[in-house]
């Protein structure tokens, strides 16, 4: 599927790797301007040079999304450098610690709360303003599987993604009418540098056999339904979230 994003001007978060870069590269691929958001301000100015050099146009630019005025800022670059917003992927988000609930961390339960979903709340608090200035658009928030299901020994990460879909929801029906399309993406385990750096080759095989489809995502695919969502092909979806997880939820 080809899509058509001449004249738009999109952000990315967590931009610098994994599902980030590949739909950096899609957006960029098909016509978009996109401002590459990440911590690692050198991982997004990469990314950003390697989009350049493929053809397209794009900038890196440095954000702490868990930070309201850096993502206020990291809005402002997006107008003032490519004179628009028109749509954004808030796709950053980190594990946290893997411990049960009743011996869960207090700073891993805030900081991944701060990252996975004030981060989301901040994004489109700045997002649909900037947004609606340019005539309307559409928003993709991450959201994963655990949007929808449990994992034990997860409970931050899985209150955060669960807390993003429903956020996703409540802005949708806000700003339907305003011209913005606002939807959630629900990805399974996917094959990045922050799955497979992490795990040995048995507990990725495990892994990968928790799917009926009996292998793990690929970022390309995240990646296809976000841009899809996006697109002016969905122009009759909005509020919703949508897994893309070989049949895990399924089960």
């Amino acid at each position: 599927m080809s899509f058509d994003f001449k004249d738009k001007v999109a952000i990315v978060t967590g931009a610098a790797s994994g599902i980030g870069v590949a739909v950096a590269h899609l957006l960029a691929a098909s016509g978009a301007k996109v401002l590459v958001a990440d911590l690692n301000e050198e991982g997004a100015i990469d990314v950003a040079e390697a989009i350049v050099a493929q053809g397209g146009i794009a900038k890196g630019f440095a954000v702490d999304v868990s930070d309201a005025l850096e993502v206020e800022a990291m809005v402002a670059a997006a107008q003032r450098e490519f004179g628009a917003l028109h749509l954004a992927v808030n796709n950053a988000g980190i594990s946290g610690a893997a411990a049960t609930t009743g011996e869960y961390p207090l700073d891993s339960w805030h900081k991944v709360i701060a990252t996975n979903l004030n981060s989301v709340f901040y994004g489109m608090r700045y997002q649909i303003p900037a947004i609606m200035a340019s005539g309307g658009g559409a928003i993709v928030n991450m959201a994963s599987i655990l949007g929808s299901v449990a994992f034990a020994t997860a409970p931050a990460y899985v209150a955060a993604k669960h807390g993003v879909v429903g956020l996703t929801k409540t802005a949708a029906i806000e700003y339907a009418k305003h011209g913005i399309r606002i939807n959630s993406v629900g990805p399974a385990f996917i094959d990045t540098p922050l799955l497979t750096n992490h795990l040995d080759a048995a507990t990725l095989s495990a892994i990968a056999g928790m799917h009926p489809v009996g292998r793990l995502g690929t970022t390309a695919e995240v990646a296809a339904l976000t841009a899809f969502l996006l697109s002016d092909d969905a122009s009759f979806i909005t509020g919703s979230y949508h897994l893309v997880d070989g049949g895990y939820t399924a089960q």
